[in-house]
């Protein structure tokens, strides 16, 4: 499959509020997991600002009680469980970007912005967590692509746009922080993505054969919202199984991964799928052999796919070699 752009059709199929998605509806680039494990791995972000902008980061976070003084903190880490010796939130990340945003703040280029989408993956759900990162967001918010909270939470307001547009997930909790509480006529500082008719309960194997099977209008049914603007998923809503039972690629699976992108658009997400991923074993580099395809041409043939069906973020490990097809401004 020759490298791809969106098709003048994928993009007829937006309604207004993707037209606010960041890159003009490209495809962009998703780093996933884009910081350290327990020390190592601890240049993924700086792999990933390196390719250009824009750009996804996704930063995992938990929350560190510090015993001594009952102080706690955001912190990046692949778990729920903390010990304090994980990076926070503050430095990893926005200290990092400071210089980026900065001069991007100074050059005032609005049609390029925002240049980072701030993908946060909570490990749990504690209110303090919560209030934590929203209170942080409210020290960058002059950084941040924010949108009005209007009294008709069904009514998407334009983005006000800022060089960095943070996007979460689709937590009642989140909502209830980030969205719920604040009082109309605030600005609201992060997005959530869509709930999906998949049952909460039942068998794993239940669960995996419904998101690769039910059809995609059954799949997603509520619109896009001033709060809730993208559908993040795994790749299992594609090939039942996932990555590490995908087999080869064939036209029944394109179609799938079509009708998906085509509903989400057509509903005002924005879409994303994780974690597209093939290597050997003695190239892995902290990354999870649960997103493997296993092998560099199993995973390029899908990447093209994501790309010539109008997948918006498409995330994964192997930041350099994605890049190389969805090339970024320097």
């Amino acid at each position: 499959m020759a490298q791809a752009q969106i098709t003048s059709s994928n993009a007829a199929s937006r309604n207004i509020a993707s037209k606010d998605f960041p890159n003009s509806g490209r495809p962009t680039l998703d780093a996933h997991n884009c910081y350290p494990y327990d020390g190592q791995w601890a240049n993924r972000i700086d792999r990933a600002l390196a390719l250009g902008f824009p750009v996804s980061i996704e930063q995992d976070l938990a929350w560190y009680r510090d015993p001594s003084t009952q102080e706690g903190r955001v912190v990046v880490t692949h778990s729920a469980t903390t010990n304090g010796t994980e990076p926070t939130l503050k430095n990893y990340f926005f200290e990092r970007v400071r210089p980026i945003v900065e001069k991007a703040l100074k050059d005032n280029n609005r049609a390029n912005w925002p240049l980072i989408i701030l993908h946060f993956d909570f490990k749990d759900n504690q209110p303090a967590l919560l209030r934590a990162v929203w209170k942080l967001l409210g020290e960058y918010e002059p950084w941040l692509t924010t949108a009005v909270k209007t009294d008709d939470p069904r009514r998407i307001e334009p983005f006000q746009p800022g060089p960095i547009l943070a996007v979460t997930e689709d937590s009642d909790a989140q909502q209830q922080v980030f969205f719920d509480e604040l009082p109309v006529g605030s600005k609201l500082r992060v997005f959530g993505s869509a709930h999906t008719n998949l049952p909460r309960k039942g068998s794993q194997a239940e669960v995996e054969h419904l998101a690769a099977t039910l059809p995609a209008n059954r799949l997603l049914t509520e619109p896009a919202s001033n709060y809730r603007r993208w559908w993040n998923n795994s790749w299992h809503q594609v090939e039942e199984g996932g990555q590490t039972k995908a087999g080869e690629w064939n036209p029944q699976k394109m179609e799938r991964l079509r009708a998906l992108v085509n509903r989400a658009h057509e509903l005002g997400y924005w879409i994303r799928f994780y974690t597209l991923d093939g290597f050997s074993a003695d190239a892995n580099r902290g990354w999870s052999e649960g997103y493997n395809f296993g092998s560099m041409e199993a995973v390029r043939v899908r990447w093209e796919a994501a790309i010539e069906a109008g997948v918006d973020m498409i995330a994964t490990d192997q930041y350099e070699d994605l890049a190389a097809l969805v090339p970024l401004k320097k």
